[in-house]
């Protein structure tokens, strides 16, 4: 298996670098690693998290019979304003 590393700029506040710094230096991690790790596991958490969302479920209502036979294309674009 090819294993690819690709390089990218990332924006982060400075106190979550000096937090991250200092986590590396106690983990005895480059910040590589570390950010790495932290990646790797908030996205196994998203996925884990995703597969367990039930189906949206939306409120259905009686509208009662139509006013319009929905058949007859006719009276249906006339009340649409189509004609």
């Amino acid at each position: 298996m090819i294993c690819h590393m690709a390089r990218t700029t990332l924006i982060i506040p400075e106190q979550n670098l000096v937090e991250l710094k200092r986590l590396a230096a106690q983990r005895r991690q480059t910040l590589s690693s570390l950010v790495d790790q932290f990646l790797r596991e908030g996205l196994q958490k998203a996925r884990a998290s995703s597969r367990r969302k039930r189906p949206l479920r939306l409120p259905a209502y009686d509208m009662g019979l139509p006013a319009v036979n929905l058949a007859d294309r006719d009276q249906l674009q006339g009340v649409l304003g189509g004609r």
